[in-house]
């Protein structure tokens, strides 16, 4: 129990450290100055759109829990729902381990609404399997329409992908979007039954999912300046590559890894633009909704504080 204790802090941490020295190596003649003057040269086109495109990922991501809910047949103020999901994401994506630290938020949350732990743990499930079909749908468009997207790390991705792993993917959702219109028989594991998506559910997933994925990598995309821009479908190929490493790492915030494989992925542009844009991508995607987050958590359990107890049953 110990070692599963400290092993995923441990490979997180050691992730970081690698990716950073990595990183120096990419970097190591740029200076302070250099990374504050592209921050100053972004405009304020630049800065509102990326703040434009934050918004969409944090509306997107509580369409994730809304599309979960919808599942489970539960009905919760929509208000409640998108103050959930903020806050549950500005948490996870900071902390990493984003299963396991936002199911707390969540279990905490939504049991106040009346769901069992059972229905979080689907809850959280759904949310989670929404993230990775989204993934797994946006990818397959990349690759089918930049099939080379994979060459731009070099040796730092042990695998490469092209226009065919594009189609495969997109087979692959393909068949359970078709899974759904056959409404195949409930899963029975013990009491518990597991229905499959209903067809409109699974049209909400096929747009929510990439739409916080786009809005995301849309906040990177329109912070860099035009000059050796690539595109934006090469921006959004690079952080579905740099962003699923960053999760698979358990490195708090993807520190070093973002921004390791966005400096190889772009070797046309200027690195210091390249870390700056990442800088607002920090402070838009994580930071602020960080700090947002805990004061949403502190008015949350202040309010929980100050109901009355139910009264007592008791003879």
């Amino acid at each position: 129990m110990k070692v599963k204790k400290y092993l995923w802090p441990v490979v997180g941490l050691a992730t970081i450290g690698f990716s950073i020295w990595l990183l120096y190596h990419e970097v190591r003649g740029l200076s302070l100055d250099d990374v504050w003057d592209s921050l100053t040269a972004i405009s304020w086109k630049g800065w509102s759109l990326s703040a434009l495109s934050t918004l969409l990922a944090y509306a997107a991501l509580a369409g994730y829990d809304r599309i979960a809910l919808q599942h489970l047949g539960r009905k919760v103020n929509l208000l409640f729902i998108t103050l959930t999901s903020f806050t549950t994401y500005a948490l996870s994506h900071n902390v990493g381990a984003s299963v396991f630290s936002g199911a707390v938020v969540r279990y905490r949350a939504y049991t106040s609404k009346g769901l069992s732990g059972t229905e979080v743990g689907i809850l959280v499930a759904m949310c989670s399997f929404t993230f990775f079909f989204g993934t797994m749908f946006l990818t397959g468009l990349v690759l089918v329409y930049e099939p080379d997207i994979t060459e731009r790390f070099g040796d730092l991705l042990p695998v490469g992908a092209s226009r065919t792993t594009g189609c495969i993917l997109l087979v692959l959702c393909g068949i359970y979007v078709a899974g759904s219109l056959l409404k195949p028989r409930p899963l029975k594991i013990g009491s518990r039954v597991f229905p499959y998506p209903a067809p409109p559910l699974v049209a909400q997933q096929l747009i929510i999912g990439p739409l916080e994925l786009i809005g995301a990598a849309g906040i990177i995309y329109f912070a860099l300046p035009e000059a050796g821009n690539p595109g934006y479908m090469v921006i959004l190929g690079i952080f579905l590559v740099s962003f699923s490493a960053a999760l698979i790492s358990h490195a708090p915030g993807g520190l070093g890894v973002l921004e390791l494989l966005f400096v190889t992925g772009l070797p046309d542009m200027n690195p210091a633009d390249v870390i700056a844009a990442l800088l607002v991508f920090r402070l838009f995607y994580l930071i602020i909704p960080l700090v947002m987050g805990l004061i949403v958590i502190l008015l949350f359990e202040r309010a929980k504080l100050s109901e009355p107890d139910e009264p007592s049953t008791s003879g």
